[in-house]
Formats: C-alpha cells, structure tokens, sequence
C-alpha cells in the first residue's frame, strides 16, 4: 500500500507505542485520527503532529459511542484504508489476587472494544475496491501463558484467534489482517507485574516502523502474523 494521502484510524493513540504509531503514519502522509481517553494528551499531539492528526476522544468500551462516531464520520464516499487497534490495558496479578473489575476491564477494552470498532469499520472496508488492512497489536504472551498473568493472556490468545478469523474471513475483499505480536516494551507497561523497564527492551519507535513496513507491502501480499522480541531480553550490565 502507498500510504500517502490514506486514512487511518488508531485506538490507544495518546502514549507509548500508539504515540509512535501515529507519529510514524503521518510522516508518512497519512490522515490519523487518534482515538484515546486522554484529550489532553491527544491535543498535545496535534499540536505536536500537524493537521493531519485528528484527536478523537473515545473509550472503546462504549460500543454506543463508538458506532456514533464511526456513522458520523464516515460513509460509503468516506471509508478509512487503515485499522489499527492498539487500545490494551494489563494488570498482573495471582489468580485468587485479581479482582474481577480488573478481569472485566481487560476482558472489555482487549476484546470487546476491539470488536466494536472493528466490526462497524469493516462493513465499509468491504464496499472498497482497493487495498485495505486491520492491524490488531497483541503481544507475545497471546502466544504462551505467563504466570500471574491470565487475565492479559486470556484477552491477548483473543486477539489472536480474532485476527486469523478476521483474515479468513476479509481476504476475498482485499482486506488484509495482521496479528502484531510484540515482546516486552521499554515503557512502564509491566510495572504492576514488577518489572522495571530498560534499554534492551523493545523501542516504540523501532516497533513503529516494523508496522509502517508490513502496511508498505504489496497488496496481494499478507503479513498475517508477526512476534518480534528483543534479542537479549536481560537488562543491560551497568
């Protein structure tokens, strides 16, 4: 895909890996809205990212709100070529030590929230005729369970069954899907599970451009799933 002058939407905008997602698609051209919580951080980026970057304060657990704006937005004459759903929260916690408001949260922003702006952007993808793709950031632990972590494994082997599904289903209409499975992330993502975030973990800015490069592909050519994870995981030696 030629990425100047598309659309995109992307979930999670506001900060870490959506901030960088953002900033690497409208370098690239690319019309953004940002979807997030946190209005006065998405004002910040546009202040930052220009006039490409429509902020658009969202929760996408609020399938309602959601479809509002999705109809208000676009339409037939109107339809986003990007999807990227990278909304996620984490708690780390024993078994018997997670509170089910914390399982529920995960449960409905991971999944839910995912589906329903999926779902509603979707059936406008289908009227296109050219090139389209979703792209769903899991994580590696979508891939293998982690202790004290059921709950985030739970949504994250989610979005993996979600996104090979979702690819089966839309390839006929020229829509890609592709699962983005990162490893540990130099933010303070994993604080609640004790771990401290360093340098050899994975940068936003590196993972960012790994993503604008599976969007750049040809269009009859898939990325349908991809993990990525830091070559030497240990922090460095100081």
């Amino acid at each position: 895909m030629n990425l100047d002058k598309r659309v995109a939407i992307l979930t999670g905008a506001s900060k870490g890996l959506g901030y960088s997602i953002a900033t690497a698609l409208i370098n690239k051209g690319v019309t953004v809205y940002g979807i997030a919580r946190n209005i006065d951080a998405l004002n910040e980026m546009k202040n930052k990212l220009g006039e490409n970057f429509y902020p658009i304060q969202l929760d996408v657990t609020n399938e309602i709100a959601i479809k509002d704006w999705v109809n208000k937005t676009f339409s037939e004459n109107y339809i986003p070529d990007i999807l990227i759903n990278n909304a996620g929260v984490g708690s780390f916690h024993k078994i018997d030590e997670t509170p089910t408001e914390t399982w529920l949260n995960m449960i409905n922003t991971n999944l839910n929230g995912m589906f329903y702006i999926t779902s509603s952007i979707a059936a406008l993808m289908k009227k296109k005729n050219t090139s389209s793709h979703i792209i769903n950031i899991g994580s590696i632990i979508g891939k293998i369970g982690r202790t004290e972590a059921t709950a985030y494994c739970t949504t994250k082997f989610g979005v993996q069954g979600f996104s090979e599904s979702l690819y089966i289903e839309l390839r006929n209409y020229n829509i890609k899907v592709t699962c983005f499975n990162p490893g540990s992330i130099e933010t303070d993502f994993l604080k609640s599970s004790g771990i401290t975030a360093h340098s050899n973990m994975l940068h936003t800015e590196d993972l960012a451009n790994t993503l604008i490069h599976i969007l750049e592909t040809p269009d009859n050519m898939l990325i349908d799933e991809i993990t990525i994870r830091p070559l030497n995981p240990k922090p460095p030696v100081k």
